[in-house]
Parts: C-alpha cells; structure tokens; sequence
C-alpha cells in the first residue's frame, strides 16, 4: 500500500469521525483533502489542486444540481407554510386513528417526500401530530424516530419511480437516464423497505407494550396537546401540489422532451447534448411550476409570502454547498496516486457484474461521509465513468444502473453520525441509545435487503 492510499483512508477517517463530533462538512472537506495532498507528499501542488480540482468540482457540482436544491427547497417551505403539509397530516390520521400511529406517520412522511417536500420539513412537520397519535395510543415515544425516518429517509427518497429528490437526481449526467429509471425494481425495493420497516417497528412496539412499557415520561406537553386543526386546507387541495410535481416530471420525461425537436437548441448551444439534460430539466420545470401553483392556491394563507420564498431559498444553501463541498473532496482523492488501488479494488469486487461493486461502492461513501447525496456524488464523480464502461460491456442498462446506485447510497447513509439523524433525533428530543437501533434497522437493514434483491433481479432478467 503506497502512502498516498493510507493517506487516502486517514484523511476518510478523520472526516467521518470530526462531521459524527459535529463539524460541519463545509470545513471539513477542504481541510481533510489538504489534509490527504500534504499526507501524499504532493506539498508543492497544495494551491492549484485546491483552486482548480477541488473548487472546479464543487463549481462544477452547483451547476448541475443548485436548481433543484433550491427549488426543493422552496416548495418544500411553500408546503409548509400553507398549511398543505399540517392537512395531509391531518387526513391520514383522520383516516386510520392513534390506533395505527405508526402506519400513519409512515404514511404521511412518506406522502410529502414522495411529493418533493424535503425531509426535514417533514420532520419538523409530522413530529407534532406524531408525538400526540402515539400518546394516545400508549405507544413508546421511542418509536417516533424510526416511523419518521422509514416514510421520509428510504422508499420515497431513493426508490420510488419518479420521486423528485436530489438523491434520484444525482446520476442523471453520470448515466444518461431520468428519475423514473427501472421503475418495475424501484417499485419491488420500495415495498420491501416499506413492509420490512413497518413489521420491524409494530412488532418491536407491541412487544415493548406487551412488556408494560408506554409512551413515557418525557415532559414534552403532549398531555395538553391535540390534532385537531381548524380552517384546515381541503385535502385534495392539499395532495394537489405533489401530484403535480409527479405527473409534470412524467409528462416532460416521456411525452414532451422525447417529441421535441432539438435543432434550435443544436444551434445555439453545439455543445449542449440534450439526452444528457432533459432529466434534470423535467425535474426543475415540474418543480417551478407546482411553486407557482401552490403560491395560488394558497393565496389567501400566506402569513408572509416572502419570508417563505426567502427562508426556503436560504434553507437550500447548508445542504447545496455541504454536499458540493463532498464532491470537491471526493474530487481531490481521485486526482491523488494512492486512488487507483482503491479504484482497482473497488471495481474488482465481484468480477463481471458491476451492480455488486456499484453497490459497495455507493455504500461505503454514503457510509463514511454520513450522507447519501454527498457518497453518490462522490462516488459517481470518481466512479461514474467506470462503471458506465463497464454497464456496457457486460450488456447492463444505465437505467439499472441508476436505481442500484441510489438505493445502495439511501442504506449506511445514516450511520450514528448522519446529520441528518442528529437533527431528527433533536426534533423528537431523544437520543442515540433511545432510538437509533430502530432507525437503523428501517434505513439500513431494510435498504440493504431492497438493493440486493435490485442486484438479484436486475442480474437475472434486466432492468424493467
């Protein structure tokens, strides 16, 4: 093992253990891919490996995806602010009763982030309707996180054909595809991770109640608190933006865009190859226009328009920079010698078939950066080209590419040190020992299973 790799997986190292102490990313990276150059011996090219790799990725990064961070983003407040959220809360728990406080909370989540609602709007949202459900049903409080996480942190975010989050749309200049890639495997993962999380969380709180445990003392006031809620938006109104972000997406990705002619567009840009970016302008076009239709329906809720427009767009600022800053990082090691032993092992795992190596790759940088958007990028932007040649030769669609990736990116993602589990558990005012272990059985266990039998079936009789 030369230095430059035990560089490599010191300065890996050390940025999963300072982000899991607290550090934020966006210091983190730059420092520890200096960090891995000085380790390297390379001290002479410090300066322009900083201004021209690790700025030009996490540059180039910002270009391709910043639209959709901020656009999320924005619906996401938009959402939120209009009482949209609160009401399709409302209706699921109208619908199926404290008596299935789990299903329900699953269910909720799972509806607005399929919708495009980023997940810690959901969490921020649910966690006050879940908290009363599970008091009255003598549930554990414990078992809020893990209900949270399985509808917002798994199915929806990374398997669910068409679903409009950043993590979906991440390999689409990479491989060439759209959202709604293998959508048959998607809709097989997301019922394995969706069923797999809910007996996992209803059998472990029905044992736990079954024991004499219930909802607990947390001093949190949920005794003084209901869910009813009045002046509500009607629910159809209310589920009307998230349709609209689904069904735009489809109609651009297979109607409009694959009818279009192009030659204009050839014309004026005679760089621009537009397969590689109808996936990306489906999303961002499918997104601005359900903005717009949301700002209308809710005309008359708005408490403050522009301070929603504005707390969204800066709300998309921390994960669009972070996660761009993991991209800069990722791009650092690759120009590094040491990497090519460890893009020689990679790539080596399981020999004619890439799905395999593809998976343990998305995994383990999803893994040690405690993120699956920043892992993806990492990954695809050292690997992506690699296993593209090797889809090819060995007669693999990009489309089963794609859905592999993702779903492999959406399981060690949330390790203890995931600042995303840091956040819910601080929403729900538990903590690690309280809660993680069901966590991590619905966003690790359940992902593993789902993207394995992907790998199984897609190997077996192809993407679909």
């Amino acid at each position: 093992m030369t230095l430059s790799t035990i560089a490599i997986l010191v300065s890996l190292f050390l940025l999963m253990y300072l982000a899991y102490r607290g550090i934020s990313v966006l210091i983190l990276a730059p420092v520890m891919a200096a960090l891995a150059v000085l380790l390297s011996g390379d001290f002479s090219l410090m300066a322009p490996i900083y201004t021209e790799t690790f700025m030009g990725a996490l540059g180039n990064y910002l270009l391709k995806f910043f639209p959709v961070f901020l656009l999320g983003a924005i619906f996401g407040q938009l959402i939120a602010d209009s009482g949209a959220a609160s009401s399709i809360a409302h209706w699921f728990t109208r619908i199926l009763g404290p008596k299935h406080a789990i299903l329900t909370v699953v269910l909720a989540c799972a509806a607005l982030t399929y919708g495009g609602v980023s997940l810690f709007v959901v969490a921020f949202a649910i966690y006050p309707i879940a908290k009363v459900m599970f008091y009255r049903a003598n549930l554990p409080k414990r078992f809020i996180p893990g209900a949270i996480a399985l509808g917002a942190f798994t199915f929806t975010m990374t398997a669910l054909p068409g679903t409009p989050a950043i993590q979906n749309a991440i390999p689409i200049p990479y491989y060439q595809t759209n959202v709604f890639a293998a959508p048959g495997l998607g809709l097989i993962a997301s019922v394995i991770m969706f069923c797999f999380g809910w007996w996992w969380l209803t059998a472990r709180a029905n044992k736990a109640v079954a024991a004499g445990e219930g909802y607990g003392n947390h001093n949190d006031g949920v005794e003084h608190e209901n869910i009813e809620e009045k002046n509500a938006m009607p629910v159809w109104l209310a589920f009307s933006p998230l349709i609209l972000v689904i069904g735009l997406n489809a109609l651009f990705t297979y109607v409009i865009f694959p009818s279009a002619d192009f030659s204009a567009v050839a014309a004026k840009f005679p760089n621009l190859v537009p397969a590689k970016n109808t996936g990306m302008w489906a999303i961002i076009i499918a997104l601005i226009l359900s903005c717009i239709w949301l700002i209308v329906i809710a005309w008359n809720r708005w408490a403050d328009l522009r301070e929603t427009i504005n707390k969204g767009s800066f709300g998309s600022m921390l994960p669009a920079f972070n996660t761009a800053s993991e991209v800069g990082y990722g791009a650092v090691i690759a120009s590094l010698a040491g990497f090519v032993i460890i893009k020689e092992f990679v790539l080596g795992v399981a020999p004619g078939n890439p799905l395999i190596s593809e998976a343990v790759a998305m995994s383990a940088l999803a893994g040690i950066t405690g993120s699956s958007s920043g892992g993806l990028s990492i990954a695809l932007q050292t690997l992506g080209p690699d296993y593209l040649r090797l889809a090819v030769e060995n007669n693999i669609s990009p489309e089963l590419l794609h859905r592999v990736a993702v779903i492999a990116a959406g399981g060690f993602d949330t390790l203890p040190h995931c600042g995303a589990i840091i956040t819910l558990l601080s929403i729900c005012g538990l903590n690690h020992r309280q809660s993680y272990a069901h966590i991590a059985a619905v966003t690790i266990a359940g992902p593993v299973l789902a993207v394995t039998a992907v790998i199984i079936l897609g190997t077996m009789f192809g993407s679909f």
